[in-house]
């Protein structure tokens, strides 16, 4: 099958959305808008620790819980 012949390509030509103004019509010798600044990784990693802490302590915790004061693991 030539590439002429092809229904997908016939398909997708008829679906594909049209390219956005605002994207496409900027005045020429206008800069670009400013990118948003992205939140560091580290961040995202303090903001989620005070979490961890508090389930690492909970599993400290509940693991006391649960021992029988044997010292046997079998």
């Amino acid at each position: 099958m030539s590439p002429d012949e092809d229904p997908t390509a016939d398909f997708l030509d008829g679906v594909r959305a049209e390219e956005t103004p605002w994207r496409r019509d900027r005045p020429v010798g206008e800069p670009a808008p400013e990118r948003a600044e992205r939140p560091s990784k580290w961040n995202r990693v303090a903001q989620v620790a005070p979490y961890v802490q508090a389930a690492a302590l909970v599993a400290w915790l509940a693991s006391g819980a649960f021992d029988d004061g044997s010292g046997n693991s079998g």
